[in-house]
Formats: structure tokens, sequence, C-alpha cells
């Protein structure tokens, strides 16, 4: 049968539109919207995809949306990332060595050397928590990777607080009749360690019990994708978390900064006060470049946070250490201290 049309037809993709003019016959073929399709000529609506799925370039057809998060098969950055945690945990695992191979030295001694040990290996396994972060996420992985670097670092930096609380109360303690005296003990630093940690993972074990992270399918952030990323469950948990770590690296930098100066022969306070720095300063560019950012990029965020303090804390207060051991063995000698002091 003969028709009568002023213009071509709409291909699929496109929809029927009226121009205005007088003749019914002539429309104009506007593109189906985001998120809309049409697969027959000539169709007077575009049909919405479901909401798994997004129209192909052509907007012919509906296709499943890809899935977004820092995959094993995707992304180089997850190498990368791999390596750099691999690498650091091995050079923690050598500087512990290091450190028990000369456990009876003055310089493992100083400013107690337990507590420098529980320090090392909460540095390790914040290295290691890296992996919590790569890959799909899963329900496990979701519950244990905020809640581990959480708790692993505050066992370090209630470490070094307690190794900057020690360097104050040895000089109070040095002035005749100092009431001080009494408090230089081990006792001291382990308390301070226990008790600083055990808030963190009390706040932790809230967490989970009240509001746990769980692994959510993003659909929002960006329609032609799905995300698959962790819920953090209770954003006021996970604050109080980071808050909670960011005042203990905070007064141990400011103790650490009164006393950088006193004279003493392997005073780490100078050493505490440029890891502490290090650490705040990463930590406090994180959290905006973290709230800005979706997907996948709030996890390599993060991920480089952990890594890049944990680096600092490790050679700001230990590579000074390994260096008297290996290449300056002569300093790590009573004798010589006390000629020189």
């Amino acid at each position: 049968m003969p028709q009568g049309r002023c213009n071509e037809p709409c291909s699929p993709g496109y929809r029927k539109a009226p121009n205005g003019g007088y003749h019914v016959c002539c429309y104009n073929c506007v593109p189906c919207s985001e998120g809309e399709v049409s697969n027959i000529t000539d169709s007077d609506i575009c049909h919405k995809c479901p909401e798994e799925e997004w129209p192909d370039k052509k907007r012919e057809k509906c296709i499943l949306k890809p899935y977004e998060f820092l995959s094993y098969e995707k992304d180089i950055l997850i190498f990368v990332f791999s390596g750099l945690s691999l690498l650091f945990s091995a050079v923690t695992l050598f500087i512990l060595g290091i450190f028990i191979y000369y456990w009876d030295t003055p310089i493992v001694k100083a400013n107690n050397r337990t507590v420098s040990f529980i320090l090392l290996v909460s540095i390790l396994l914040g290295f290691l928590c890296v992996f919590f972060f790569l890959g799909r996420p899963v329900a496990i992985t979701c519950l244990l990777r905020q809640s581990s670097f959480g708790i692993f670092f505050s066992i370090g930096v209630s470490s070094v607080l307690a190794k900057t609380i020690t360097v104050c109360i040895v000089f109070k303690a040095t002035k005749p009749g100092s009431v001080w005296m009494k408090w230089i003990s081990p006792r001291v630093s382990y308390s301070v360690v226990l008790v600083c940690s055990s808030v963190q993972v009390l706040i932790c074990v809230i967490w989970l019990l009240v509001s746990p992270p769980y692994v959510e399918f993003d659909h929002q952030s960006y329609p032609e994708k799905i995300i698959i990323q962790c819920n953090e469950g209770s954003d006021l948990w996970f604050y109080s978390m980071l808050g909670y770590m960011g005042l203990l690296a905070a007064v141990s930098f400011l103790l650490a900064f009164m006393v950088r100066t006193l004279p003493e022969s392997f005073n780490e306070a100078k050493y505490i006060t440029f890891s502490m720095l290090l650490f705040c300063s990463v930590w406090m560019a994180m959290i905006p470049a973290y709230l800005s950012t979706r997907g996948k990029y709030m996890t390599i965020v993060e991920i480089f946070a952990i890594l890049t303090s944990c680096a600092g804390v490790l050679g700001c207060i230990f590579f000074p250490k390994l260096y008297i051991l290996l290449l300056k063995p002569e300093l790590n000698c009573r004798k010589n201290i006390k000629e020189k002091n």
C-alpha cells in the first residue's frame, strides 16, 4: 500500500516526535533518552531498561551493566599494591630479624624493646591487611577490612605513644628527688599499649555488632555500571574509629615534639615527631579525597594511605636504628656512649 510521508522512517534507537507541522505524516526522529531503547522502526516511544541493564551504543537493545571493583583481571594497580605490600612486609620482617639478632645491644634495649617488637608486628599486619581491600568485595572482607586496619594501626600508634611517654618520664625522672622515678617501669608502656588498643577494639566490636559493614551494589553513582563496594554500615562508628586513631597520633606527635631536643643518646622523640607528622598528614589528606571519590577509587585512596603511613612510621623510627646496627656498630656500645656523654 502506498504510504504518505515527508521524511525517512525512524531507525531503531530513535522515536517519533511531532515537528509542529500541519501534516501528521511529518515528524522528527529523536534519539532515545539515556537509559532507554527502541528496537523497531518508527517507534512512538522508547522503553526504559531494567535496573541491572543499560542500552548499547546504538540504543537498540538493553545489555547487562558491567560490574566495577578493584579486579585482579582488569586493574594493573592491584598488582602494584600487592607488590608494595609484600615488599614492605619483607622489609619489616628483615628489620624484625635484625632486632632479634641484636637483642641485647643498647640501641635495641632503648625505649623498651618489647614495645618496639609490638610496633613492628603491628606495622607488618598493617601492610598485610591491604589484601582485604583487593579483589571483589565479599561479606567476610567487608567485615574485616576496616576493623582490622583500625585495630592494627591503633596498636602501632599506641606503641608509638608508649615510647613517647617513656621518653617524657625518663627526662622528668633525671631531676633529683623526682616523683617520676617510680614510673620508670616497662609495665607503664605495656599498660599504655593495652589500654589504648582496647578502646579501639571496643569501638570496632560495637560497630560490628550494631551496624556491621556489608556488600553493596551501587546503581546510582554511575548509571551505566554497577559498583560493587563495601558499605560501612554506620558512618558514625567508622569515623569514630578513624577519629580515635587520629587522636592517638596527635597526642604522640605533641608529646614527641615537646621532648624532641632532649640530649639523650637514643632519644627517639625526634623520629617519632617526624613519623606522626607524616601519619597525620597522610590521613588528613586522605579523608577529603576518600569522600570525593566513588567505587574502586575510594579503595585505591585508602590503600595508598595505609601503605604510605605504615611505610612512614617504619622508615622514620626504625631506619636510623638499622643504620647504626649495620653500618655504625661502634655507636652501639655503652662505653662509647658514656665517653660521648
